[in-house]
């Protein structure tokens, strides 16, 4: 719906799904894009200043989360993988708590039920579990909102994404699958993971699936929210193949040098999400230097208060380790609690 050059292509199926994105919103839409790859630099920088213990770069993939984001209602429930920092702004997580978990300085970072959100999920693919119990559970309870859970193409060969796949289409549960395809499982290419693509292995568990460009913010919006209101509706799960880029590395311990052609980045870089936006809103005649200035201002802004509140945090004392394990008391715990009290007790007076 958005191409490279930054025309925006009519689509007979998904315009009217965006035909409400006029000149304001696609404005407010460019502003979450460059906030959300600010948030994503600053933290890089911070791991690698030894401010965070590692950090999952989302370089490139900013269309498929602020699209997809974007489609959601304050109802909707989100189960994240470990790098959607840009989804996590748009539900408005204050982004320096996105860091505590980076930071090693908290199990969490935030109250999911605030933000109708969960934390990062490390185990990879165990979150589109825990969305399809938690969406069949909000269908049996007759609940508003739909679930949506995102992961990458590499969590696609974990057993636990077609276990996903097969409970939520026999129980017809409200759940939105979200592959961010960002070609490469750490060093693997997407080839390596399946011969044909994600959405038609949806399609072989009976999962309605869409194949979209995730790097047009445009397109990912409609196909979320025409996902999204199925979901609703009681049709059951969809799932959603946003085929991305993934311009940086894994994490930050990872070097793709080692395993990807430069070649392929340049090739990607001249279909950066933000770069289209750009220019179709200079097309329009609504990208200005005043504008531009004001954007850039917020993201610093944002950048300036995730390193303040990153340096400013005040690390857990090492007991604490133990609290919110389980929501009551737990003598298993609480004997764990007893020992390592002691074990830190031998410790007093020493000088190591």
């Amino acid at each position: 719906m958005l191409s490279e050059e930054g025309l925006r292509v009519d689509d007979d199926v998904l315009a009217p799904l965006v035909a409400d994105i006029d000149d304001v919103r696609l404005r407010d839409l460019y502003e979450d894009l460059v906030v959300v790859r600010r948030i994503d630099t600053e933290a890089t920088a911070l791991q690698r200043q030894g401010e965070l213990g590692l950090w999952a770069p989302l370089l490139g993939q900013e269309a498929a989360q602020v699209g997809s984001a974007r489609a959601l209602d304050a109802e909707d429930f989100v189960f994240a993988s470990y790098r959607e920092h840009g989804v996590a702004y748009c539900r408005d997580v204050d982004p320096t708590h996105m860091l505590r978990f980076w930071r090693g300085s908290t199990h969490s970072g935030w109250n999911p039920h605030e933000y109708r959100m969960t934390t990062p999920a490390i185990i990879v693919g165990c979150q589109a579990l825990h969305a399809t119990g938690y969406a069949l559970g909000t269908a049996l309870d007759g609940a508003s909102g739909a679930t949506i859970t995102y992961f990458g193409d590499g969590a696609t060969s974990q057993g636990d994404i077609s276990e996903a796949f097969g409970f939520a289409a026999s129980f017809k549960a409200p759940v939105v699958f979200f592959c961010q395809n960002n070609q490469w499982a750490i060093s693997e290419p997407v080839s390596l993971q399946t011969t044909v693509t994600i959405a038609e292995r949806g399609r072989g568990f009976g999962i309605p699936s869409i194949r979209v460009d995730g790097n047009d913010v445009l397109a990912v919006l409609a196909a979320t929210r025409a996902a999204l209101t199925d979901a609703r509706d009681g049709n059951g799960p969809s799932l959603i193949e946003a085929v991305t880029y993934r311009m940086g590395p894994h994490t930050t311990s990872d070097d793709p040098t080692r395993y990807r052609p430069s070649t392929l980045d340049d090739e990607w870089s001249a279909k950066d999400p933000l770069d289209r936006v750009r220019k179709l809103l200079e097309r329009q005649g609504i990208y200005d230097d005043d504008y531009h200035a004001r954007v850039q201002a917020r993201a610093d802004e944002v950048a300036a208060a995730l390193r303040k509140g990153c340096l400013g945090t005040v690390e857990p004392e090492p007991m604490s380790l133990f609290d919110n394990v389980y929501s009551h008391t737990h003598p298993l715990v609480a004997e764990e609690r007893e020992q390592f009290a002691s074990y830190l007790a031998g410790f007093e007076g020493s000088t190591i």
